[in-house]
């Protein structure tokens, strides 16, 4: 028998599509205004960013972004040709492919980070109190981990 959604929790649950592809497509569409940047090309640059050497196998990339292997290839193709990351050969597994931040992608994510941490904190992280962004965060860290797991 299906459990079905209480009025309430229908609401919730709307209100959470709304508000996450909502805040996504604004974040999303100041960062192409500003930097001529897309979300995903900031992602994949702070990852790249906050790695060792700057680079993260495309594999594990692909897993971290949560974007198929075909989805990441294109994307790291179009932000190649922009010069923002290059692909390097693996020294310890000639099959894998490293992605690599550039000097072009380092002077990118550096311009365009104030911008996108005043978004985040506007239409985000100032919207909410304290207590209401931590319980925000322990609620999506529980999602994480129990889709992480299947």
């Amino acid at each position: 028998m299906t459990r079905w959604l209480t009025k309430e929790q229908q609401a919730h649950w709307r209100s959470w599509l709304t508000a996450s592809k909502g805040l996504t497509d604004q974040l999303s569409r100041e960062l192409q205004e500003q930097h001529g940047l897309t979300i995903t090309d900031y992602e994949i640059l702070v990852r790249l960013s906050e790695s060792e050497n700057n680079s993260i196998r495309m594999s594990d990339l692909a897993t971290k972004t949560l974007l198929s292997r075909s989805r990441l290839s294109h994307q790291v193709d179009r932000m190649e040709s922009a010069g923002l990351i290059e692909r390097q050969t693996c020294a310890d597994d000639r099959r894998g492919q490293l992605a690599v931040l550039t000097k072009v992608g380092t002077k990118a994510l550096v311009a365009a980070a104030p911008d996108h941490v005043m978004g985040v904190r506007k239409h985000l992280v100032d919207l909410l109190s304290d207590e209401e962004f931590q319980a925000l965060g322990s609620a999506a860290k529980k999602i994480a981990n129990h889709l992480d797991g299947l």
